[in-house]
């Protein structure tokens, strides 16, 4: 810990405040529903700042959480106390009991209390050399938070009660410079008096018919519109660019999604053109990009998913949130594109119960890139932002990027993964993407609560894995995506024969006997799984041919489809690069914080009283 210069005299002062404060922190969000607790940060080189202002006079708590909850939990705990400030590095272990850090790594920069909100600054290393301590990379964080109207005594910190929560960040996001005109003009796809279900979640889903534009126009910035008092209710919202062979009859009525009567219009949105979750911000195009509108090729109707989190079934909510998009007659260099990249949303795509951990992989191929730059853009195109999508059982996912068999730096990465925490991510430097490359969505997943398979499929308890990628210029390529061939995945369970030609859907086992007239899913659902099976099932699947689409706008593909066999010499899983502590590195994927701490002890030889360097 810092020793702090007497700035003021403290037994003067009953409310005081120590240090300088005056730093800026481009990030900001509200933790709380009621308003009472901020949080504002910043990265600086290998260190990160953050800034609390609470609406309280006692003790403020912040800290990361492996699953948001308390157990195995890094905390730091400060206020302000009879005119001197204070801060505590601590830790939980597994059974959540709070204990002080014998090694530091928080570094209190200012600290300020009045007679209603304290405010407290501090920096800390992205990486320390301590095992308590949870690194910071660039994949989501679960932030946990917590405040009580008294000040930590010599005991510790007093419990909280309910002045407590949880919310996931992304706080190495990169930092927006470009700033837009207050005037711009906006419109607005915000759902109109929509139920809430007294149950804990509902997927709300409503088609708009984007503004008629005589001349073409960019869409430079979108951000959330949630109604006041429903900012805990409004959990998440995607935006999805629907099939413009429509009337206007679609555009009646919502519904919920993924539910058997849904509409069929619905069913053609299937390309995320914006994402926002609950402590997320608004997201800005770069300065040389736009959303381009008005033209044929540019959306005439979109759906909006709204996930409404409801966990105490409270009744009679009616809600009009949603979302406005800005946009510009001043039209900039580049339109941006899509590409959905991954695994082909499938049943094919098949997940064996009771596992800890199992992989997915989803490619995009060189073929179909080589056909599709080529006829399009010669010269490549490049990506500035990814949203990474998977569902409930998603724990990680990856993008990986080669170029003649070597592998690039990766685009994006969570090894953290939050089904309730999706944003697009922007990349720190733009990648360019050149005909040949080949990409690979790579998603890890965990059933060990799970008692059947887990199929790929629109739900979430089906799962996705899925990358978006916002590039520029924007081509004639939709989707680029893979699915791993069924049958010799039947074969790994002992199927040998199936009824042809198939008629039903899903279609029909004939041998062996023990499967006969069962659906392939039935089937899959009867074999023994085990985790040893499971593991060797996952090994099989990383390796058979796959199916590819490769999409056009109009939903026509381009000349490669079909079955493709894989590069074979992928490693798996990614492996990174070593991190060692104290330092940053935003171009590799970084290890977990008790690799990170190995590191450390075998190459720096770091006692508890020494930084790494």
């Amino acid at each position: 810990m810092c020793c702090w210069p007497l700035l003021l005299l403290w037994g003067l002062l009953p409310r005081v405040a120590a240090g300088v404060s005056g730093r800026t922190y481009p990030h900001r969000t509200l933790l709380d529903s009621e308003g009472k607790y901020w949080l504002d940060w910043s990265q600086r080189g290998s260190q990160i700042a953050f800034r609390l202002q609470v609406r309280t006079a006692g003790y403020v708590g912040f800290g990361f959480s492996p699953t948001g909850a308390m157990a195995s939990a890094d905390i730091v705990v400060g206020g302000v106390a009879h005119g001197r400030p204070y801060l505590q590095d601590y830790f939980t272990n597994a059974n959540r009991e709070l204990k002080k850090d014998t090694q530091q790594d928080y570094r209190l920069e200012y600290a300020m209390e009045n007679s209603t909100h304290t405010i407290i600054e501090f920096t800390r290393e992205l990486h320390t050399c301590d095992i308590n301590d949870k690194s910071i990379t660039d994949s989501t964080v679960r932030v946990i938070w917590a405040y009580h109207h008294e000040d930590a005594g010599e005991a510790g910190p007093k419990y909280h009660d309910s002045n407590r929560g949880t919310t996931s960040l992304r706080l190495l996001n990169p930092e927006k410079t470009s700033v837009l005109s207050a005037a711009l003009q906006y419109f607005d796809l915000v759902n109109q008096d929509v139920p809430i279900p007294n149950k804990d979640t509902t997927y709300w889903c409503q088609m708009f018919k984007i503004p008629v534009f005589q001349e073409k126009h960019h869409v430079i910035k979108v951000e959330p519109v949630i109604q006041r008092g429903h900012e805990s209710l409004v959990h998440h919202i995607l935006l999805y660019q629907c099939s413009s062979n429509f009337n206007d009859s679609v555009l009646e009525s919502g519904h919920e999604c993924y539910h058997p009567n849904m509409p069929d219009a619905f069913l053609t949105c299937e390309t995320v053109i914006f994402a926002w979750a609950i402590g997320g911000e608004g997201f800005s195009y770069p300065p040389h990009v736009g959303l381009s509108l008005g033209t044929p090729l540019d959306p005439h109707y979109v759906l909006l998913e709204v996930h409404y989190d409801n966990p105490t079934y409270e009744e009679g909510l009616i809600d009009n949130s949603g979302l406005r998009l800005f946009y510009t007659m001043d039209i900039r260099k580049y339109d941006a594109g899509v590409i959905e990249a991954g695994l082909w949303v499938s049943l094919f795509h098949t997940i064996p119960p009771g596992m800890p951990e199992f992989q997915s992989e989803g490619h995009c191929t060189l073929e179909c890139l080589e056909e599709a730059l080529e006829a399009e853009k010669p010269s490549g195109i490049h990506v500035f932002a990814v949203l990474l999508h998977a569902h409930l059982a998603g724990r990680g996912i990856r993008l990986r990027h080669f170029r003649k068999g070597k592998e690039m730096k990766l685009l994006a990465y969570d090894d953290d993964f939050d089904f309730n925490f999706q944003e697009f991510q922007y990349l720190k430097e733009e990648q360019t993407i050149l005909p040949g490359d080949n990409l690979i969505t790579e998603c890890r997943y965990n059933t060990k609560d799970r008692a059947e398979m887990t199929w790929g499929g629109l739900s979430t308890r089906s799962e996705m894995c899925l990358s978006y990628l916002l590039y520029y210029p924007r081509i004639n390529l939709t989707r680029c995506a893979s699915i791993p061939d069924i049958m010799e995945q039947l074969q790994f369970i002992g199927v040998k024969e199936i009824y042809r030609p198939v008629t039903t859907w899903p279609f029909i086992i004939k041998s062996p006997k023990q499967y006969k007239n069962l659906s392939f899913m039935d089937a899959m659902n009867k074999f023994k799984w085990t985790k040893k099976e499971g593991l060797s099932f996952n090994k099989l699947v990383l390796s058979l041919p796959v199916n590819v689409r490769c999409s056009k706008t109009d939903n026509a593909e381009w000349s490669i489809q079909g079955m493709t066999a894989l590069p074979p010499d992928i490693e798996r899983p990614y492996k990174a690069e070593p991190l060692v502590c104290g330092t940053s590195s935003s171009s590799s994927l970084h290890r977990d914080f008790s690799v990170n701490l190995l590191v450390c002890l075998l190459l720096l030889s770091c006692t508890l009283s020494t930084k790494c360097l």
